[in-house]
Formats: structure tokens, sequence, C-alpha cells
């Protein structure tokens, strides 16, 4: 009942960050609890969702104020995650999941997991000289979100983040592509459709740059505590009926906030409770209560090069299904 900290083994802020917004959503929890133990210790030792649960059954048994991930840790070794490295956020959430999703046994568990995160995308390609088109769906772990548009120019807010992404983008000069119906290279129009969102939505706002030199964006990005997707999005943008729509809707659940420089830096986690719906701030082995005027600190302000910034933002439906 008690928010518990994570200790830091060693440049370890990010794996903790990511380990309290997995094992603070109890929809996860949920999943992790009926996962089939492995029979052998050696099996135990290695297996992700295994030691994850350990670790939550260390968490909740409520003797201490910190416990340290370090079976964890050695497991996600033997799988090649580094340890006492610095990590990218974005990436190492990607990691963790697969290795989750390979490592959950029971096929019901997977699917579970899969319904938990997963973003369903249509890709739309269109020549713009004939009828030619191609349509392919996929899925997606988070939704990578630029914060600047095209020419450079600050994007002002989440929902300008989002409108952007789903843009439509037309590929001319070197971008064109090749046309069967024309049988040369024309102009494409490509554009993203969104067909199926999960219960627990993933953004990860793009603020490192490594294009000319590695700098973070660092400006002002507000982002609400209430999303609707349907107010966001025009209906050109979208590829789902209405009771998909309908569930649309929801709420700020955790924020992965960054301090620091593009080669170096410091993350922590600032996560509403879904028992007391209090924020916390879980700074590695520090975890106290704070405000929302706390976490919006996290949009970030140019002024403020090493300042905190969201990096990862975690939101969870209202009206699931």
């Amino acid at each position: 009942t008690e928010a518990i900290g994570l200790y830091n083994l060693g440049q370890s802020c990010c794996l903790n960050s990511l380990l309290q917004v997995f094992l603070m959503n109890i929809h996860f929890t949920r999943i992790l609890r009926r996962i089939t133990v492995p029979p052998s210790p050696a099996q135990r030792r290695s297996n992700v969702p295994y030691q994850m649960l350990l670790l939550l059954e260390k968490m909740q048994s409520g003797k201490c104020k910190a416990v340290g991930p370090t079976e964890l840790a050695c497991c996600l070794s033997e799988h090649r995650v580094e340890l006492f490295v610095q990590h990218d956020a974005a990436q190492l959430f990607l990691t963790l999941w697969n290795l989750l999703k390979k490592q959950m046994k029971k096929p019901e568990l997977v699917k579970e997991l899969r319904d938990l995160y997963t973003i369903c995308i249509q890709e739309h390609v269109a020549c713009q000289k004939c009828s030619f088109e191609v349509k392919s769906k996929s899925s997606m772990l988070t939704l990578p979100l630029p914060v600047l548009d095209a020419n450079s120019h600050r994007l002002k807010t989440l929902e300008d983040c989002l409108q952007y992404f789903f843009h439509p983008e037309e590929l001319t000069g070197q971008n064109m592509c090749f046309c069967q119906q024309c049988g040369r290279k024309t102009t494409f129009l490509q554009s993203m459709k969104l067909v199926h969102l999960p219960q627990t939505l993933t953004l990860h706002l793009k603020r490192f740059c490594f294009e000319r030199s590695s700098r973070k964006l660092s400006h002002s990005l507000p982002f609400p505590q209430e999303l609707d997707l349907r107010q966001i999005l025009t209906e050109s943008q979208c590829q789902a009926d209405d009771s998909e729509k309908a569930t649309w809707q929801y709420e700020l659940f955790a924020v992965v906030a960054h301090s620091g420089s593009a080669s170096w830096g410091h993350y922590c986690a600032y996560i509403r409770s879904l028992t007391d719906w209090k924020w916390y701030c879980f700074n590695d082995s520090e975890v106290c209560q704070v405000s929302w005027d706390d976490v919006k600190c996290t949009y970030g302000r140019s002024n403020l090069y090493w300042r905190e910034t969201a990096y990862l933002l975690f939101y969870m439906k209202k009206h699931p299904q």
C-alpha cells in the first residue's frame, strides 16, 4: 500500500524509473501475478517476468523504504542488457517489454500484454500521378512524437505534436518512390492513420537530436492531465469505428523525466497511484508525494539547460471497453 523506492545500483536510474511505471500499473501486475513459475533455479534466475514478480513481492512486503533490484538487474545482464551505463528510456522500455513478451509462456498472457500496450497504425502511401496506393498495418509500443516540425520550429503543445505526427507528408525530390503503375519514380503522399489504441498509451517525446550535434531540446511543451484523441485528430487521420473511438479518452498516469544533456543525465518517474490517486515522485530510493504543479515542472524551460523535462508520457484509458 506504500510507495517503495529502488536503490541505484550504479547508473540504474533509467531502469528504476521504468520498473516503477510497470509495477505501479495494476493492469500490468494482474498479468504478472499469473505467470508460470519456471521449474529450475537456473531458469528462474534468467526469467525476466519471474524476477520482476519477485521484486514486486519484495516491494510489497513493506519492511523498508527502498529495495535493491539486484537479482532482476543480473537477470537482465544475461539477456545483454548492459549494467552501469547510460540508457535511453524509450529504448530500454522496448527492450524490457520484448523480454517480458518473449518469456511469458501462456499465450493468453502474451495477448493481454499486447492489448495493454500495443498501438495499431495503418500506413498509407499513394502516388500523386495515378491511382496506385499501398496500405499496411503495423504495431508500435510507443508513439515517437517530434517536438520540432520539418522547418525546425518548436511545436508548442502535446496536441500539436500528435497532430504533426499524423499529418500527411509529401515525398518529393530524393524521397520520391517508384510507382508500379506509372513505371517510374513519382511524388507520393505518405500518411499515418490511427486504428487502435491500448489501455495504457505511451508517448515518446523526441527531445534528443543527433542530426548535426548531440543536443537536448529543453523548450517548454505542456501536456494535459486528460487527453481525448477524438478532439485532436481529424476523421482522415483515423481508421477506426465509433465504438473504438469512444474509448480514446485518457488520463495521465506517469511521466518519466530526464535531467541533464543528450550525452548524460538522470531519470526519475512521476506516477499517479491507482489506489489513492495521489502523485508521487520516484527518484531511485527516494519517494515523496508531489502535487500536479510539481509534475508540470517537467514541461521544460529553454532557459534552464539541465532542467528536468518529460521524455515518456503514459496515459491510461478513462473508459476501457
